[in-house]
């Protein structure tokens, strides 16, 4: 399904010579009006008009959030204020939240190319979308309703929090496509069991889910669960929110809207390329952007290139889905550990639940693992001498795929603590 089908099939050259002439007009664009690139350009040497090659994008300095929060919270605007219609944020939960800014061509944009991540994932004008993500300065709920207007759709603002509703809801509204995190997909299907609602009887096809990583082991529990066809998106708040890249229906990697978004894979500690096909960090530059333009922003996000062009017909390059942060890496004992790689085996246990806790302690001088991991009560109660081999089998994977031990404690459903269905994921208290 397409929504803008001769953008998202156009050639290759045509497309590489769309992007270095938006490049070279947003480059001119921040060195007159943005401080910050004006003074890094100087420093460089580097003068916009030079720029002949998409090669030439390497010479360009990187954007971090540091940089963003010390410019809080209009410093990296490049229009006037009064040229701003939309102001959000991100949540601001270590320091200054970062302050993001839309002209109206911005939302514009905007829209049209969340309709084209909701149409790969898809969704249609006839669908009724419950867009159960927070509405407020975190841009998924409000980037989300209007690419789903934009596409012509039915949309219920229900926002997030108070599952119950959500479902009554669904089952009054005849919802037939839901955005929200995987998570509280998973929230939701576990509230459905409690009031004995059969997901069967509701009209969901389409699941649209992000805001957060997770493993295809979680994709197939959620489609088992709320009986849809589960796709994954990518937005980030610095950039734009919702809308930079979308699974289509092969679910063989996200489609980046290349028209709008120059995107880099770089080491995450030299911030140098990495070849074709090698994890590492996504670096993204937007191409359209008037209000808040990035240049080599760092999104701290690990992902790949991903070989050869999509059977879906879209020329697009794909980048497989995040794996995790470059900050949410956990050390053990020397071995680098990422929380989704521990998901993805645990999960893959007959009678797992989706929800699990990794704590790290330190014993002595060495590093302590335990994973706590929610199950079924046939497994924890029933089935003693089972339950006991399953969690000597899955000790022994977790060793074997990740290169170092980790205890595994199996604890009942809805045990681990939840915050609006959300569980901490990693709980360290070696510094403690």
């Amino acid at each position: 399904m397409y929504f803008e089908k001769d953008v998202e099939c156009m050639e290759r050259a045509e497309l590489e010579d769309l992007q270095l002439e938006r490049l070279q007009a947003t480059l001119n664009r921040v060195a007159r009006n943005v401080p910050l690139y004006r003074q890094r350009f100087a420093e460089l040497g580097l003068d916009p008009d030079d720029f002949r090659s998409m090669d030439d994008l390497r010479k360009l300095p990187f954007t971090t959030k540091q940089d963003i929060r010390e410019n809080y919270p209009y410093g990296l605007f490049a229009v006037p204020l009064r040229d701003v219609v939309r102001l959000q944020s991100s949540s601001g939960t270590t320091g200054k939240p970062i302050v993001v800014g839309y002209t109206r061509n911005d939302l514009k944009r905007w829209s049209r190319l969340v309709a084209r991540v909701l149409a790969m994932g898809g969704m249609t004008r006839d669908d009724v979308v419950q867009i159960a993500f927070h509405y407020g300065l975190f841009t998924g709920g409000f980037g989300l309703h209007y690419g789903a207007e934009t596409l012509g759709a039915s949309v219920i603002p229900s926002s997030g929090g108070n599952a119950r509703k959500q479902i009554m809801i669904m089952q009054d509204y005849r919802t037939t496509a839901l955005c929200c995190t995987p998570s509280y997909a998973l929230h939701l299907a576990d509230t459905m069991e409690e009031m004995g609602v059969n997901p069967n009887s509701l009209h969901l096809k389409w699941g649209l889910f992000g805001a957060e990583a997770w493993s295809e082991a979680m994709r197939e529990e959620i489609q088992n669960r709320l009986k849809v066809t589960a796709t994954d998106n990518y937005g980030i708040s610095e950039v734009m929110g919702p809308g930079i890249a979308g699974e289509c229906l092969e679910r063989q990697g996200l489609h980046v809207n290349e028209d709008h978004f120059l995107f880099e894979i770089v080491h995450p500690e030299t911030g140098e390329p990495v070849p074709d096909g090698e994890v590492g960090e996504l670096v993204i530059t937007t191409l359209t952007k008037e209000a808040f333009p990035m240049i080599r922003f760092r999104t701290g996000d690990l992902t790949r290139v991903l070989p050869d062009v999509c059977p879906c017909g879209r020329r697009f390059r794909r980048i497989a889905r995040i794996i995790g942060r470059s900050d949410d890496m956990l050390i053990i004992r020397g071995v680098n550990v990422f929380p989704l790689q521990v998901e993805t085996v645990l999960l893959a246990m007959e009678g797992a639940e989706p929800h699990y806790q990794i704590v790290l302690e330190r014993e002595g001088r060495l590093d302590k693992a335990t994973v706590f991991l929610e199950v079924s009560e046939n497994l924890l109660f029933d089935r003693m001498r089972v339950a006991r081999e399953a969690l000597e089998g899955i000790k022994r994977k977790l060793a074997s795929e990740l290169g170092v031990a980790m205890d595994v404690v199996f604890v009942g459903r809805k045990t681990l603590e939840r915050t609006e269905g959300k569980i901490r994921r990693v709980v360290d208290r070696r510094q403690l």
